[in-house]
């Protein structure tokens, strides 16, 4: 397919280079970063834009991939008569899009993505079409990058999907900063910790979250959270959400 991509962020990034490596097109890349947009085009050998008059008119997809705040803006007086229209946000509805096209919806990538991945990652993607065509494109689009990880989801199972997506990614990696100054305040090497982690995470491949629950919590081994309390008394903000999590375990 030909596409153009409407933003040069880290969703932006990454799903042009997954685009690029299933073989489709980026004819353009048009974002009101200047300098971004040069780069992601210099990468992909194409053009880049910073006037939507100038946007091209011949793509067969238009991805905009922007902040969720930004989407309204970016599709305010865009018209692509004929052509597909999605956004990648979970939690803004495909009709936010219904003036830029007659074919519209929402391309979901839930994953984690930056701007410096080299190594592609799997995006499970979720996608939501105001009519047929729409649904047909995008969903092609998505099994061409994600063969076996692409559905169907409303907005109603997207910002479920996404609530459970800022638990598992933002709040768990929020955990690991706050880790990560404890063990600085207590001139340890937060690196020591890596190897836990990943195992951590690649368990959940063969069980569910409740099988790998390990740790004093599960085994109410209460003298052993009473001395880590105790070493916890310097660090208010870890104490209140060690005993938070402790008797969410319990529970």
């Amino acid at each position: 397919m030909n596409i153009v991509l409407l933003g040069s962020g880290n969703v932006a990034a990454v799903l042009g280079r997954k685009f690029r490596a299933a073989g489709h097109t980026i004819l353009q890349i048009y974002s009101r970063n200047a300098k971004a947009a040069s780069e992601l085009a210099y990468e992909w050998d194409t053009e880049s834009t910073n006037y939507k008059s100038t946007i091209v008119r011949q793509a067969d997809v238009y991805i905009i991939a922007v902040n969720d705040d930004a989407i309204a803006d970016v599709a305010a007086n865009l018209e692509l008569p004929g052509a597909v229209v999605a956004h990648t946000a979970a939690s803004v509805s495909r009709e936010i899009l219904q003036n830029v096209s007659k074919h519209y919806g929402v391309f979901y990538p839930l994953q984690s993505l930056r701007t410096e991945m080299k190594d592609l990652p799997e995006i499970p993607v979720f996608v939501d079409g105001n009519d047929e065509k729409a649904i047909s494109v995008l969903t092609t689009l998505a099994r061409s990058i994600s063969p076996e990880q692409v559905s169907g989801a409303g907005p109603e199972d997207r910002m479920k999907l996404h609530i459970a997506a800022v638990l598992v990614s933002n709040f768990t990696n929020h955990l690991y900063n706050l880790a990560a100054g404890y063990c600085q305040q207590e001139g340890l090497d937060f690196k020591q910790l890596q190897p836990l982690i990943e195992e951590t995470a690649l368990r959940l491949r063969d069980m569910h979250p409740a099988q790998a629950q390990t740790g004093p919590a599960i085994r109410l081994d209460q003298s052993t959270i009473d001395k880590h309390l105790e070493i916890l008394k310097n660090h208010p903000r870890l104490s209140e959400m060690y005993r938070l999590f402790t008797k969410s375990i319990q529970s």
